[in-house]
């Protein structure tokens, strides 16, 4: 991994090549693919078994989300211009375009394809459920 400096710049220039995504995405992305490791048991694997898959990094996204930033989520994420699970596989293809993400050559951007909708994931089980109306007393009435 480069150094923090050389890090930045990378993220820079990807950024500079692709601006659909702002650059706080990017390291997202790599916390989520830890969180996916855990996930799915890869992080105590050796090296060569800690690939995780497309659906598997997604899993990751939807959980480091969740915990982050609750029901902001969705918000945060489409301020950072990720709005649907295929930005997370362009986000992705970029940072192993760059040499800072490894792949296997079954990896496609197709992986990501319709992950699950941002709108059940991040919204819907965040929001609080509809209560009643506090019912009036005898005395009320």
């Amino acid at each position: 991994m480069p150094h923090p400096e050389e890090m930045l710049a990378i993220l820079a220039e990807i950024c500079r090549k692709d601006p659909r995504f702002r650059r706080e995405a990017y390291p997202f992305v790599f916390e989520a693919l830890s969180v996916a490791q855990k996930l799915f048991k890869k992080d105590e694997a050796p090296p060569e078994d800690r690939h995780v898959t497309g659906p598997q990094l997604l899993e990751g996204v939807k959980e480091l989300a969740g915990r982050k930033f609750g029901f902001l989520a969705k918000t945060v994420l489409n301020e950072w211009g990720i709005r649907r699970t295929e930005d997370v596989g362009e986000i992705v293809f970029n940072l192993i375009e760059a040499g800072l993400m490894g792949r296997q050559e079954s990896d496609s951007r197709g992986d990501f394809a319709a992950g699950y909708d941002f709108e059940e994931a991040f919204e819907r089980e965040f929001r609080l459920p509809r209560s009643s109306p506090p019912e009036k007393s005898q005395e009320e009435e």
